[in-house]
């Protein structure tokens, strides 16, 4: 017996993700994104309620994605007072400037009392706590008007598919109801609590224990991509957390030669998590161009750290930095890549940030008028064609051939997505995964620079010390520059294997080609306990 999983909740045991959690992730980050312009015009706060009655996934994916403010779970109740500490805290975002507030709550939020509670209470008790604020600072004129948003019901997304529900998933339930709620936390899941804590640790500003002695620098490198500056956001967030001097450098290696180097703070990054392409400016320029520029600048700096977030340029550049230690004792720093691009080609990593929105934009744009072709009676096909794959089976002869060869049968329409691809806004896996690099490389990087640290000064030269993060088989990994370059086709820009090649089996399987299965690779069965859920599986 095997069961496919249907809930758009994610409440199942044994799955990181159930079917139709992502779709309902997508729903409700349309609705934010679009609330969003709204509200920053008229200084509103918006109080969105979203589905989990059981389970606050929904709630805190959706929160991470976003920046909320403050976010109702039921597996983590506010303490007791929350609704004072929450109107402080928003008033505290409103005296920095900010024009927008987000309060995403579960509909099975409760207290620590088991209370439930509800979007209209929280709207109304946030609303006199505001106004309170906001008349003790004498800005009576400029209060925010408070919206209350209760996100589509389930039939909204697409039918659920109810399953008696096994011990493991119970156990989260009984967790809650008898008011233990870290276990109930724990039981989630390592992805689940994962996310909380990031989000606890990326929401408010804390201030650092002690200052730290170390500073890092911030670049994208090559074409944007959806994603990055969610990672830079994160990374500039943690570094703060951790006492780190931060900077960010504009226009990639090329502006890390010309000193186009600022120190940016907590709330220089706000409001990045959901924009698209680089805000902090991107180009492909590699360093062997202008190496020593860019040695006399991070020693200016006294740059102890470089996080390079970019595609094939970007574990291209760093690794030049490396090679070029033994005459630049400069660059024996920490580096660490992390890879955001649409073509997926940076070798270290199964998933580069960029490709979920990039595969999404080509569907979004495809899907559109086949549905208008297939409503008639001559069912048609589609052509998929990488613009590198042939030099002479080109989109043009393509087009030719089946307009020649279809005599009427069927017509032939060409499209051509371009840069299309790389996305408005980033789908709430890319803002999820960029966050969740941003903070893994940084904490990476802090560990590497306490080791390295001697006698006031860093001086890194081993293989490990400049890495690229990467996912691979749902383990986070940090590989060596250095290691990575022997499976690398630098001539192709691409890693020497590719683990999605194995599908193209499976995609001739479901388009009716005749072929034999003898070749394929199915999946692996594993037997899931409480044992093996708790141990760390990267995100």
């Amino acid at each position: 017996i095997v069961g496919l999983v249907g809930s758009i909740d994610n409440d199942f045991c044994g799955t990181d993700m159930t079917i139709g959690t992502d779709s309902a992730l997508h729903r409700i980050m349309e609705v934010i994104d679009a609330i969003t312009t709204t509200a920053q015009s008229h200084q509103q706060t918006f109080v969105l309620e979203v589905m989990g009655r059981h389970c606050g996934y929904l709630a805190l994916v959706s929160g991470l994605a976003s920046g909320a403010d403050w976010l109702f779970i039921p597996e983590s109740p506010p303490e007791d007072g929350w609704e004072d500490l929450m109107c402080e805290r928003l008033g505290e975002t409103r005296s920095r400037g900010s024009r927008l507030n987000i309060i995403i709550i579960a509909e099975g939020a409760i207290d620590r009392s088991g209370k439930p509670i509800s979007s209209n209470y929280v709207k109304d008790s946030s609303k006199m706590g505001m106004e309170a604020v906001m008349y003790r600072g004498g800005d009576r004129a400029r209060e925010a008007p408070w919206v209350g948003v209760p996100l589509p019901s389930p039939q909204a997304w697409g039918s659920r598919c109810c399953i008696s529900l096994p011990a493991k998933t119970k156990d989260v339930q009984k967790a809650m109801d008898e008011k233990r709620f870290e276990e109930a936390i724990q039981l989630r899941g390592r992805s689940f609590e994962n996310n909380w804590n990031i989000y606890k640790l990326l929401a408010h500003q804390k201030p650092a224990q002690e200052k730290s002695p170390f500073s890092l620098a911030i670049l994208n490198v090559g074409a944007p991509a959806a994603g990055m500056n969610a990672a830079v956001r994160s990374a500039v967030r943690i570094s703060i957390c951790q006492g780190h001097t931060i900077y960010a450098v504009s226009d990639g290696f090329e502006g890390l030669a010309k000193g186009q180097i600022r120190e940016v703070g907590w709330h220089d990054v706000a409001g990045w998590l959901g924009r698209g392409g680089s805000m902090l400016g991107t180009k492909r320029t590699l360093p062997k161009t202008c190496m020593e520029k860019i040695v006399e600048n991070v020693r200016k700096f006294n740059i102890q750290g470089l996080l390079v977030i970019g595609g094939f340029e970007a574990y291209e550049g760093v690794l030049q930095l490396v090679e070029a230690r033994g005459q630049y004792e400069e660059l024996c720093i920490i580096m660490c890549v992390i890879p955001a691009t649409i073509s997926n080609n940076v070798p270290g990593t199964d998933f580069s940030l960029g490709s979920d929105t990039a595969v999404n934009a080509a569907m979004e744009a495809n899907v559109e008028h086949l549905t208008d072709k297939m409503k008639t009676d001559i069912q048609r096909g589609l052509v998929l064609r990488n613009e590198k794959c042939h030099e002479h089976y080109t989109t043009e002869f393509l087009y030719n051939l089946y307009s020649s060869e279809g005599k009427g049968i069927f017509d032939c329409r060409i499209n051509v997505l371009g840069h299309l691809q790389q996305g408005g806004a980033p789908t709430p896996f890319d803002r999820n995964y960029g966050t969740k690099l941003g903070v893994k490389a940084v904490l990476w990087m802090s560990e590497k620079l306490e080791e390295v640290y001697c006698k006031g000064r860093v001086f890194a030269n081993s293989d490990d010390s400049a890495c690229v993060i990467g996912l691979r088989k749902k383990v986070v990994a940090f590989s060596p520059v250095t290691e990575l370059k022997k499976v690398t086709d630098f001539e192709h820009r691409l890693p020497q294997e590719q683990w999605w090649l194995n599908l193209r089996l499976m995609l001739k399987m479901l388009a009716n080609y005749q072929i034999s299965l003898t070749e394929y690779i199915s999946g692996k069965m594993e037997h899931v306990t409480r044992r093996t859920l708790s141990i760390e599986k990267g995100f």
